[in-house]
């Protein structure tokens, strides 16, 4: 299975995904803050990734995105 885009998955199957067209991608994702182990990154202000091997699957980007472009 190829993971959508906006997704980096060395680890396999992830607990939580990137909507791509839910994402605005005009703005700093207030969601990479909320990672209390790192695992969404962002370039500039492109949709946030996902690293499977840091995600613990807490939940708390998806409470943050304002726009839902977070899910499982």
């Amino acid at each position: 299975m190829i993971p959508p885009i906006g997704i980096f998955c060395p680890g396999g199957e992830l607990p939580v995904r990137v909507v791509s067209q839910r994402c605005p991608q005009n703005h700093l994702c207030p969601a990479v803050r909320s990672c209390p182990v790192g695992a969404l990154l962002q370039d500039g202000q492109k949709a946030p990734t996902i690293d499977a091997q840091r995600c613990t699957d807490c939940g708390r980007c998806l409470r943050v995105c304002p726009t839902g472009a977070l899910a499982r």
